[in-house]
């Protein structure tokens, strides 16, 4: 049963939140990140790559790099395979029956994608280490690669891994309802293509660490990482060592957006590398190398029956995922959700999704936000679309006979129970807010003027908070509430900040919940030694988790404060309430809560009446009600507890004679249920919108047919800049979450789909009067123009 919603008491402060904490201190330039640690002794490191995308590693000649001015150090793949276990899997395809393989710190016998480190090098000077790497020679006999993942699939391709019998990772399916004969019987089917490129996430500042072995034999670990606690137990498995002797700090980030997930080759190397030129080493990603990292690069071969009034009646999708070399991070996972993600918010009664995991000899793929969704939100929206077009309906109509009513949630699909929503509401409001009747009238005197234009609706299901057992990507996370002496607290929690600001939202809710300022409450994140274990961040994870956490713990401190209060204050401990850092008792009596804290520290144990524990709580918390790992008796599981949505209306024109897109309207309403702090919620969905626009007209991470990528620098690889934009209008509904403690669903994630699948649809209406329709992405110009040209030539 869902449980009771105890809404917390920070939802009174949503009219006028606290602003972000050391928002000031980011935005003048003066926050410290990675780049910024100043140890004594530092040394550095470069890697040695791979130019090919498969080879075998036959041998090493390092003389030269080893005389060169500076280098302390020349560590091979040999020698490192020697000295170090494998990385360990952040959710291992076997897990759900796929296979993998070991995955090196540095590859030793064989290089499965151009870029891969097989050597690196240690210096005095970050320029000399540099130089040195270009020293070291390397003997490959080359392979036959494999670099299309539709080829990977075909009999007698090149095997990405040699030792494998094929290229499939593994097949994810799920379905429901008789689907052929929906589609057998049903009056129209329409089918179409869609592929979605491969592109990144491009955070501000790229990854980093600094290694450092203490003289007791202790790793200490300074990382640019979502998730410090997961890359302990990684680091402590590879060094067979004990957790207890590995502690990992993460400093700010400079944005993250899955990019900074661990499992990467460079964090073992560099702790090796420490501990053989005994100093601390600093690694700094540059651009070209996280540009390495791919997301996405999946095609829909997709199918749609219906009736005369546009309801859907069955659904067939098979995604071809191609997800690189693979690696041990999470990335391949969103193959997973992609197809766990259908049929969206759309009441479909038959369907069935395959998704097939694929590898290639690319740089793998790690988390990106969206992680999936978006790619089967563009998928869906693109045959909603279409059906709407087939019928001469109106997009937001079809949508609306479509949707799961608010009556039915929650709502089961096979492969996840929708908690709550109102769809239609959401969409409406998202319409009026871009004045939906104006964009259409303007679409129409655009035309009527021989321009096109395009106006283009977008609804997106954004499963949050995954649990996935068997791995360290978790649905629960713990936080600590301590109160001292003086009456201040900290909140010590397992979750981390990307550069969110969740720490804010974290700290309103414990001072609210405590009856202190907020000023008076310290988040503390990111530290090993210090914060109890948790899973960083990740799938909207943090206000849920970490701060449902902390304001459990923080309920357990305040219990604590008023059975304390009751007996300073000679009542009840009904009578007690707790406000503006003062402790009241009902009829006038009151104190400082300052002063209520040190009578608890000063006089428990000599008053029996005053309880004697520290003010301090630690709890967990995991919305666990809707998650359901086993099947039941209709065989259907949920690995996602909540269930933001958003709608999106946007208006393009097209060029049609350069296919250049410009953007002239753009408006979006998100449900990300109960809101803590608007501030913070707005940025995110602002954030999510401009990467998913960036997504759906200009990113793309492309390799030639060597296997090498194009894209190394912002020059080759365009992201959304401020003057690319229009003026985004943004809005909220509100439909609580009956299944986790504050009624919220997750804000961090949501956005992105919503405007990769708006955008696209708008591009296609525009260009839709020449009969021409552009489903391969990005809306670049010469993909748009081309699309034209083969309808007009």
């Amino acid at each position: 049963m869902p449980v009771d919603l105890m809404r917390p008491r920070a939802a009174a402060t949503e009219s006028d939140p606290p602003r972000r904490r050391d928002g000031e201190l980011i935005l003048s330039g003066r926050g410290d990140y990675l780049d910024d640690v100043r140890i004594p002794g530092l040394t550095y490191a470069a890697f040695v790559r791979s130019p090919h995308p498969h080879a075998r590693v036959r041998g090493f000649r390092t003389a030269a790099a080893e005389a060169h001015s500076g280098v302390l150090r020349v560590l091979t793949g040999r020698e490192a395979a020697e000295r170090i276990g494998p990385i360990p899997h952040f959710f291992s395809p076997t897990n759900v029956g796929g296979k993998t393989t070991d995955f090196e710190c540095l590859a030793s016998t064989e290089v499965y994608y151009v870029g891969q480190p097989v050597a690196a090098v240690v210096a005095t000077d970050p320029g000399d280490a540099e130089a040195a790497a270009e020293l070291v020679e390397v003997d490959y006999d080359v392979l036959p690669p494999v670099l299309d993942a539709h080829q990977a699939l075909q009999s007698g391709a090149p095997q990405a891994f040699s030792h494998w019998d094929d290229n499939l990772v593994v097949r994810v399916a799920f379905n429901e309802g008789d689907v052929a004969e929906a589609f057998e019987s049903a009056p129209h089917v329409l089918r179409d293509r869609v592929k979605i490129q491969r592109y990144g996430t491009s955070p501000l500042e790229p990854r980093g660490y600094i290694a450092q072995w203490n003289p007791d034999g202790r790793l200490v670990v300074r990382a640019s990482t979502q998730m410090p606690h997961p890359l302990r137990s990684a680091l402590a498995a590879m060094f067979d060592l004990p957790e207890t002797a590995v502690r990992v700090i993460a400093p700010r980030l400079g944005g993250a957006f899955g990019h900074k997930f661990h499992g990467y080759p460079e964090e073992g190397a560099l702790c090796l590398l420490s501990r053989l030129v005994r100093a601390p080493v600093k690694w700094l990603e540059r651009r070209e190398d996280a540009m390495l990292v791919g997301a996405r690069e999946m095609e829909h071969d997709l199918a749609i029956a219906f009736d005369d009034e546009g309801v859907i009646l069955g659904l067939r999708d098979s995604i071809v995922c191609d997800v690189g070399a693979l690696g041990t991070s999470a990335g391949w996972g969103m193959a997973f959700v992609a197809a766990m993600t259908f049929p969206g918010p759309y009441r479909v009664p038959a369907y069935d999704v395959e998704s097939l995991v694929v590898v290639t000899n690319k740089a793998p793929w790690n988390g990106a936000r969206g992680f999936g969704k978006e790619s089967a939100c563009l998928a869906l929206e693109r045959a909603v679309d279409l059906v709407a077009a087939e019928l001469s309906l109106d997009a937001a109509e079809v949508r609306r006979r479509n949707f799961i009513p608010s009556t039915a949630f929650p709502y089961w699909t096979a492969s996840k129970r929708l908690d709550s929503g109102d769809y239609q509401a959401v969409l409406d409001k998202a319409l009026a807010l871009g004045d939906y009747p104006e964009l259409v009238e303007r679409r129409r005197q655009a035309r009527a003027a021989g321009r096109l234009a395009g106006v283009g609706i977008a609804f997106e299901l954004t499963p949050e908070g995954g649990d996935f057992p068997g791995g360290l990507a978790r649905g629960f996370d713990t936080s600590t509430v301590r109160m001292d002496p003086a009456g201040s607290v900290t909140v010590l929690t397992g979750v981390t900040s990307p550069g969110t600001g969740n720490e804010t939202a974290i700290g309103q809710l414990v001072a609210a919940e405590l009856g202190v300022s907020f000023d008076r409450v310290r988040v503390v994140q990111g530290d090993t030694d210090t914060t109890p274990y948790g899973f960083g961040n990740g799938s909207s994870r943090s206000l849920n988790l970490g701060g449902g956490a902390a304001v459990l713990a923080a309920r357990e401190v305040r219990a604590k404060l008023v059975a304390a209060a009751a007996v300073a204050l000679e009542c009840d401990p009904g009578c007690i309430a707790l406000d503006k850092d003062t402790v009241f008792r009902e009829g006038g009596a009151q104190m400082p809560i300052s002063d209520l804290a040190r009578f608890v520290y000063t006089t428990s144990i000599a008053h029996p009446a005053v309880p004697y524990q520290h003010l301090e709580a630690t709890c967990s918390y995991a919305p666990e009600q809707n998650l359901l790992h086993q099947p039941d008796s209709a065989g259907r599981t949920s690995s996602y507890p909540t269930f933001s949505n958003s709608a999106h209306v946007c208006a393009v024109e097209v060029d049609e004679h350069t296919g250049q897109v410009t953007l002239a309207s753009y408006a979006a309403v998100d449900d990300c249920g109960v809101i803590v702090n608007p501030i913070l919620v707005r940025g995110q969905l602002l954030g999510a919108i401009a990467m998913g626009i960036g997504g759906a007209l200009w990113e793309e991470a492309r390799f030639d047919d060597r296997g090498h990528p194009v894209a190394t620098s912002f020059k080759n690889y365009l992201v959304p800049r401020s003057v690319d934009l229009p003026a985004i209008r943004v809005g909220h509904h509100t439909t609580p979450s009956p299944f986790t403690l504050l009624g919220t669903k997750g804000a961090g994630e949501g956005g992105v789909a919503g405007a990769v699948a708006a955008v696209c649809n708008a591009v296609n209406d525009a260009i839709a009067p020449l009969g021409a329709r552009v489903s391969k992405m990005p809306l670049s110009a010469p993909n748009v123009l081309r699309a034209i040209r083969e309808v007009t030539k």
